[in-house]
């Protein structure tokens, strides 16, 4: 009896996962392979951005709407594949359309991208790993999914974790996609516009030889706004866990 319950209980488990909810994660690792397969990266530089700003830039004078639609898809795709060099990306796109046009390009593209890599975890392993979670692991689950907006603004806001890993984690702990979608679109904002106000520049910089100062994010007037608007977003978890405390008093 012991053992028929057992496979039971199993069942529901091993109808919960298949191979076939594994495609979306294993083209976009065949899409990371690729890009270093096919030497994509040595692509991504600001000093392939430097050789082809003319050319670049010619582009973008003739043919405004496409070249902004390929941008936003070959960012999109940056993102979703999960490849390095969407830095150099959001600088070019500031170069290209200038700080607003570019940072507005920049953050629907990036949410875009995100939003993939959401889907994609959450369809393949989302349901599988929080069937598997301890105690531990659903406790901190229902913590975050009742303040998922506010944290996922925060880790949107402070560059503290590499964004791919904030693009997965929520996939894994019940974010709904619409809390996730709005959160990363307004939390990268802040980020994207100073860096897209960076490569606004960069033709300035070009014709004098200089770098650009990429650290700028971290400059006080820079980095104490950002901060205060991550501070912002945790008021409602604090208010929440006010009142909770108060009503149990």
């Amino acid at each position: 009896m012991k053992e028929s319950k057992l496979m039971n209980e199993n069942v529901p488990a091993a109808k919960g996962f298949s191979f076939g909810k594994l495609i979306p994660l294993v083209v976009l690792a065949a899409g990371f392979a690729a890009f270093f397969l096919l030497g994509l990266d040595d692509y991504v530089s600001l000093e392939k951005l430097q050789a082809n700003r003319e050319t670049l830039q010619q582009l973008v004078t003739e043919n405004l709407l496409l070249m902004a639609l390929i941008y936003i898809g070959i960012y999109a795709l940056m993102v979703a594949f999960s490849v390095p060099g969407a830095l150099v990306a959001t600088l070019t796109g500031g170069f290209l359309f200038g700080t607003w046009f570019g940072g507005f390009f920049t953050v629907i593209a990036a949410t875009i991208g995100a939003t993939i890599v959401f889907l994609a975890a959450k369809t393949a392993l989302g349901d599988v790993l929080r069937a598997k979670a301890g105690p531990g692991i659903q406790k901190m689950e229902q913590g975050f999914r009742e303040n998922a907006f506010s944290y996922l603004m925060v880790l949107r806001l402070v560059p503290l974790f590499p964004f791919f890993l904030v693009n997965l984690a929520p996939a894994f702990l019940g974010v709904p996609l619409r809390t996730y979608v709005v959160a990363t679109f307004f939390g990268i904002i802040p980020g994207t516009f100073v860096f897209s106000s960076v490569g606004n520049g960069l033709g300035a910089i070009f014709d004098r030889g200089g770098e650009p100062d990429l650290g700028i994010i971290f400059q006080p007037e820079v980095l104490l706004p950002i901060l205060g608007l991550a501070a912002l977003s945790l008021v409602p978890v604090i208010y929440r866990r006010f009142s909770k405390d108060k009503a149990a008093s």
